[in-house]
This record gives structure tokens, sequence and C-alpha cells, in this order.
């Protein structure tokens, strides 16, 4: 993908209705489906917030534009449907809740942009079930449950599709670590993560219905109950407790469904039967 933004220089020496454009930013993506006269694909949100207009490259080469169906901050997904009469097959997914560390993972985008476009590497699944914290630009903390993978993914490679042996989708890569700490002199290397696809799918599908996806919210700051120190919980009035899991509450937000029912260092130990 192309993201393009408003620029005073044009190359070619005129103007169009949305004025003069130059690539803001590059991605990956995957083409899902194809129904009528449009095919489907998802990046990642971060690849194409604030695009004026969205410039996707097939892997042939020739350039089409996409129209953004919907995007989501929190799951960092997103889905744009282009013309499909250029669009001769479309990816398969896997189902995510299958995949076993140590199997094979190959990673398909443009990392660095479209002159590395096609790009494949490979490597293995290294973990599950990783949560991995990111910042959105409006400064809204973000976790994402994410496969871990020590696939070679760069810039670019973000939202382009991570698959297994078979050449089904198991992820859509969104993040790597570059770093632990500056001044302690660590690289990292081989921490790359990508979206379950599973998880991507219930995202696709709600994008695709209306655009957004709609949350529930009860409206509580709260904690681990099991990674509290001896003196937090003395806190909490807990440390008699024979408590050893669950969800403390640490505070509630006024107008949202907790605000009443639940007060703080209440302790949520199981919803609807099932244990935290």
């Amino acid at each position: 993908y192309e993201q393009s933004s408003g620029s005073v220089d044009s190359l070619f020496g005129s103007q169009n209705s949305s004025g003069d454009l130059t690539v803001s930013s590059e991605g990956s993506g995957v083409i899902y489906k194809k129904e009528g006269d449009y095919a489907y694909l998802v990046t990642n949100t971060h690849v194409i917030a604030g695009a004026q207009q969205i410039d996707i490259q097939l892997s042939s080469g020739e350039k089409v534009e996409g129209e953004l169906v919907g995007s989501d901050t929190y799951s960092d997904i997103a889905v744009i449907k282009i013309d499909a009469s250029k669009v001769t097959t479309v990816a398969e997914f896997a189902d995510s809740d299958t995949i076993k560390v140590g199997e094979t993972a190959i990673a398909i985008g443009s990392p660095l942009g479209a002159v590395y476009a096609n790009s494949v590497t490979q490597g293995i699944v290294s973990s599950l079930s990783r949560t991995v914290t990111t910042q959105s630009e409006d400064g809204q903390i973000i976790s994402t449950n994410a496969i871990q993978t020590d696939t070679a993914i760069n810039p670019g490679n973000s939202g382009g599709p991570l698959i297994n042996i078979q050449g089904q989708v198991i992820g859509i890569t969104s993040s790597k670590i570059t770093f632990v700490d500056a001044n302690s002199n660590v690289s990292v290397e081989g921490m790359g993560f990508a979206i379950p696809s599973n998880d991507a799918i219930a995202i696709i599908n709600q994008l695709e219905e209306s655009g957004k996806v709609i949350r529930p919210a009860l409206g509580v700051q709260m904690v681990d109950l099991a990674q509290l120190s001896s003196s937090q919980l003395q806190t909490a009035g807990l440390e008699d407790s024979d408590l050893t899991s669950g969800v403390l509450i640490i505070s509630t937000q006024t107008g949202l469904p907790a605000d009443g029912k639940l007060e703080r260092y209440d302790v949520i130990t199981a919803i609807d039967g099932e244990t935290i």
C-alpha cells in the first residue's frame, strides 16, 4: 500500500481535485475476498491512518486505487476494497487456534517500501498469545494478543500476511521489537509479532458490516491479583485472604455499567462460572 498525503510538489506539473500527492507511508496487505465487482484487502490501521488516497500495488506491479471500508485503532486492522477485475485469486485464512510453537512461519510484504515489494522471509512461530503494548498516534495505549515469530520483519511489512507452510494466512504482521534499552547496548533480533488470523477475521467481519468495531465497556481500572506485592495486598485488605487469582478493581468510571455495582478493592474471581 502507498498512503498519500498533500504536497506542494507535482512530478507531472498538473493539478487534480485532491491536490498534489506524495507517498507518506508504505505497508503491505493481503487480498482475502472477491465478491461481485470488488475485492477486499486487510492491512494495519497504522499503515493507512490519515490517508487522503490509498494506492494498491498488486503483485503484478499494477496499481489500483483503494477505498477504505473501515478501520479499527485498537486491533490495528483495516479493510480496503478495490476493483476486482485484476484480482485472480485470494488468500485463505487458517485456524490460528491450531498453530503450534516451532512450526514454519513465512512473511510476505514490502520491507522498506515498494522497492522491495513481494519479499518473502521465513522463520518459525516462536510463541503464542504474547501481549504486545503499543501507543496509537492519538496517545491511546493498545494491548494486542499476538503471535511471536523470528521471521525477518521490517518497516513496510506491516499489514502483510504471515502464512504457514500450506500457504494459509495465520496472522497479519503488525510490529517488531527493535531494542530494549538504548543505554544498555542490548540489541534485539528476531522478535516480530502478528495479529492471529481468528482475531483478524472477527474484526474484518465487523468492519465489512458497519465500518467500525463496537465494543462493550465495563468501565473499570483493574489489576491482576496475582501480580500484587504483599504490601499492595495489605493495602487492599487482602493480606489474610485465601485468594490467589482474580481481578482487583482499582476504580470505576462514572456512567458506565460498573459504576455503583463494583467498588474499589472488590475482586472478580469468575464470570458466568468461568474462573479468572
